[in-house]
Parts: C-alpha cells; structure tokens; sequence
C-alpha cells in the first residue's frame, strides 16, 4: 500500500475555470471503476478542493498485484525450502529470509534491545512496486555471503553453486 499526504499550500485558490479545467484533466485520465468508485473520486476531488492553506489530507492506495508474479516468487522459497537442510517450518524459513533481506520493521525487544520483525507481503500490506523491491531484496540474500553456506552447512563453498543452480531455473 502506498501512502500520500498532501498539503494545501497556496493562499490564493486558482479561478474556477482553472479548476474546471484540472478536474475535466483528472477525470478524462482516471475515473472510478464503477458507480460507487466514480463517486468516491468525486468525493476525494471535492474534498480537496475545499482544503484550507495548511490542512492536509493522507491518501492511501493500493497498485494490485500481479499475481503470477506472486505465485513465482514463491514458487522460488518453496524450491529453496525443499531443497535446505536447516528449516522444517516454511514460515520459519520465509520470516528468516525476510530478515535477512531487511524486509523488517524495528521494534523494541522484550529486554529493551531492539529486535527485526517481518513486515507483511500479504495482498493488502504491500503492492506491486513494494512486492517487486522485496523480491530484489531476498533474491540478493539468498545470492548472498551468508545464506547459501547457513542453508548448506555441510557443502562448503558448493552450497553458492546449488542456491545459484536453484535460482537460475527461475532465472533469478
């Protein structure tokens, strides 16, 4: 989800013909999806307007997400998952590799340290634009120093050879 606030920031309003002019603009690029969607955007554009110099307005959205590459993704920790000799629990390993990604929030531990907690990429916490950057970010973990050789302890240095063999058949 992305998230926008915005602030009036001019003292004087434009003319009316200007402001017809913005919202025959807006509206002939995007329009609601459906009736209830149609007056929504209305409602926003409405709602806009009738700020004051210094009031603002938090607008939140959400690109949807692509779902094949949703199923890819994870399509490629579940091959890692398979082939891994360290996780049993697959929730374990994807919180482990969303750690290890930094795709976290930070938050005070239960000993006053500060400790990772993984953000969400359900449908509704992260859109395609942030889905994408966490892909990039687990894929360059899982590429990394530290998680081929933790995944494969006993390999040695073939464990970078097996996480690239595995990542290169989804040509990662």
């Amino acid at each position: 989800m992305s998230k926008v606030t915005l602030i009036r920031t001019a003292d004087a309003f434009p003319a009316e013909s200007i402001l017809e002019h913005v919202r025959r603009f807006l509206f002939g690029l995007f329009d609601g999806w459906n009736a209830s969607d149609k007056r929504g955007w209305r409602k926003i554009w409405k709602r806009l307007a009738e700020l004051e110099p210094g009031e603002f307005a938090v607008i939140e959205f959400v690109i949807p997400r692509s779902s094949p590459f949703h199923r890819r993704h994870f399509a490629i920790l579940s091959a890692v998952f398979d082939q891994q000799d360290r996780f049993e629990d697959f929730d374990m390993f994807r919180d482990w590799v969303s750690v290890g990604a930094g795709w976290v929030e930070w938050c005070a531990g239960p000993k006053g340290g500060v400790v990772p907690i993984p953000k969400s990429v359900s449908y509704a916490k992260a859109d395609q634009q942030e889905f994408e950057e966490y892909h990039r970010k687990v894929i360059d973990f899982l590429r990394g120093q530290h998680a081929p050789l933790f995944l494969w302890k006993k390999m040695g240095n073939d464990a970078h050879w097996r996480m690239d063999s595995l990542l290169q058949e989804f040509s990662e």
